[in-house]
């Protein structure tokens, strides 16, 4: 995947922000898309023979599949991930839904991973898992693992992401001096 730098290594901006981008979701929206044709076409051209119960059953399941595909993949082709002096905000797609906004008070330590995988959290997505948390996964790849107060995690994978651990380990300084994380 293309790597973004957004932030220099040597000073920490007010805002830094990092992304993550996978390409391959671009290809099951593209499937999501065909679908829907097919749904419409269904519908516009219906020289259905075996009635108009299978043709609107066909014409529904579709739209209705097609849709959720395309949404559902759009909503993760990327995440954006924005760190300013007082949270951590987590953004996906197009949209900017599903969102997550954790306060720094609310943040115990950052971790760098180096690998992320959608196979170690059951796939694309916003992802819960009771043993490992949270985790915003769009693509495999280096990634930032959050430790909450509350004893659970939040990951997300981000280009850069060891740059947004030094980031938000400075920052949590500032909040607690004289602590090191």
């Amino acid at each position: 995947m293309r790597e973004h730098r957004h932030a220099q290594d040597a000073s920490h901006p007010d805002v830094w922000t990092g992304r993550a981008t996978n390409r391959v979701q671009w290809l099951l929206a593209l499937v999501g898309a065909a679908c829907l044709a097919l749904g419409i076409e269904l519908a516009v051209e219906s020289a259905w023979t075996s009635g108009s119960a299978a043709l609107a059953m066909s014409v529904v399941g579709c739209i209705a599949a097609g849709l959720l595909v395309l949404f559902g993949t759009l909503a993760f082709v990327h995440v954006d991930l924005k760190l300013d002096k007082e949270c951590v905000e987590v953004r996906c797609g197009h949209i900017g839904v599903p969102r997550r906004r954790i306060p720094l008070t609310e943040v115990v330590g950052a971790d760098f991973t180096p690998v992320v995988t959608p196979r170690q959290w059951g796939g694309w997505g916003y992802r819960w898992r009771p043993e490992k948390g949270t985790a915003v996964v769009v693509r495999r790849g280096e990634g930032v693992v959050l430790s909450l107060w509350d004893g659970h995690t939040f990951t997300i994978t981000v280009d850069n992401a060891e740059s947004a651990v030094r980031v938000i380990r400075d920052r949590l300084r500032a909040i607690t001096p004289g602590t090191a994380h």
